[in-house]
């Protein structure tokens, strides 16, 4: 084949099954539906642990003790503060247009114009303190107005609430939102963690990994159908409606919203996380948008499964995000840049991985063009 030698195997589309690194951070077996963060079990940690617990765990390897919970959060807390306030001034963005029209541009552009100082703990704190804070401000400045300055006392989760809504969060929706910044914070070699790690083996700095981070989950493939799912539950209305609007999508050859997933062959396991923490937040029974979620699953699961009976469409992690994120008070508009909010605790801990090992990633290509005249 042409000039210079050939790759010893033939590629693989997608580089589906390809083992790219060796990672402590993350496990996902697809066959069982389980994901390990760190040596813990994803359910354990979204019922036991807060957001910034899980950060440090992700970061340092392990669990901290309550004082240094509560120092790392504050400290989290007055960058946020001092980000709202470069933002009031002008400093980090222009003052005189609006944010842009796409969420995720806004804070792509945001984060991008912060500075790495190159310690590692420093420059993951202030993108962790980015996220919220571009979020809130393109919500608010898309409105003419200005977002609420942070509160450097609060949690992450309890502050977004407050600065996205202006009004005081409830408890049971700040745990709500924890449970999914945790729930998310890592997932194996996606797409967006694998761009961040190829940046960081070029020994480019980690606002240059997040950024692109996030520039790969602005796909549609990647971080984009947690909307479309409330769509398509708005479109049913009610659970005796699901099987003929399923069915009537899939003669039109659309794709339905929220079902199977490109590793797990069974039920997502971040989507029991997700059913799971709305039942806690409405009391256990559930409110009227989680029966209906429930009942469009169960036939999606069924219509999908007497279609295409070769394959195993499950729930995924999109189907009951947007769910869980509407109940706490999340625009739709933003789901995705609230996701990033919580992979961003990952993608700054596979930097960091990727730096400890200090090698390029370069793969190889196969050459199918012309033959050279």
């Amino acid at each position: 084949m042409g000039p210079g030698s050939a790759p010893s195997a033939r590629p693989r589309s997608g580089l589906d099954d390809v083992v790219a690194v060796r990672t402590r951070l993350s496990h996902v077996d697809g066959e069982t539906g389980e994901l390990v963060l760190a040596g813990r079990r994803v359910e354990a940690l979204a019922f036991g642990q807060g957001f910034e617990a899980v950060c440090l765990l992700l970061w340092r390897g392990a669990l901290p003790e309550e004082a240094e919970r509560a120092r790392f959060a504050e400290a989290v807390g007055r960058r946020r503060v001092a980000l709202h306030e470069r933002i009031v001034a002008g400093a980090l963005v222009p003052s005189a247009s609006p944010p842009p029209a796409d969420p995720m541009d806004a804070l792509r552009a945001l984060l991008a114009r912060l500075e790495a100082t190159g310690d590692p703990m420093e420059d993951s704190m202030t993108l962790l303190a980015g996220v919220p804070v571009a979020n809130a401000w393109w919500w608010w400045g898309r409105r003419g107005a200005a977002a609420p300055a942070p509160e450097p006392e609060r949690t992450t989760a309890a502050d977004y609430l407050r600065t996205l809504t202006g009004r005081e969060p409830t408890e049971a929706a700040v745990r709500g939102l924890e449970r999914y910044l945790v729930t998310v914070s890592d997932h194996g070699m996606n797409a967006s963690t694998f761009t961040a790690r190829v940046i960081a083996s070029t020994r480019s700095d980690m606002v240059s990994a997040v950024v692109g981070a996030v520039g790969a989950l602005k796909g549609p493939l990647h971080g984009g159908a947690p909307g479309p799912v409330l769509d398509m539950l708005d479109a049913i209305g009610a659970p005796e409606s699901a099987e003929a609007w399923l069915r009537r999508e899939l003669e039109a050859g659309r794709r339905i919203m929220g079902m199977g997933h490109r590793v797990y062959r069974v039920r997502d396991p971040r989507a029991a996380v997700f059913e799971r923490a709305l039942a806690e937040m409405e009391g256990g029974g559930g409110s009227e948008r989680l029966r209906l979620a429930r009942a469009v699953e169960r036939t999606a699961e069924a219509v999908l499964a007497e279609r295409y009976p070769e394959r195993r469409l499950k729930a995924n992690v999109e189907f009951y995000t947007a769910v869980l994120l509407e109940a706490v008070g999340v625009p739709r508009e933003l789901f995705a840049a609230t996701f990033a909010l919580g992979r961003t605790a990952g993608w700054c801990a596979h930097f960091m991985e990727q730096r400890e090992e200090d090698r390029l990633i370069r793969p190889r290509s196969a050459y199918v063009g012309p033959e050279p005249v």
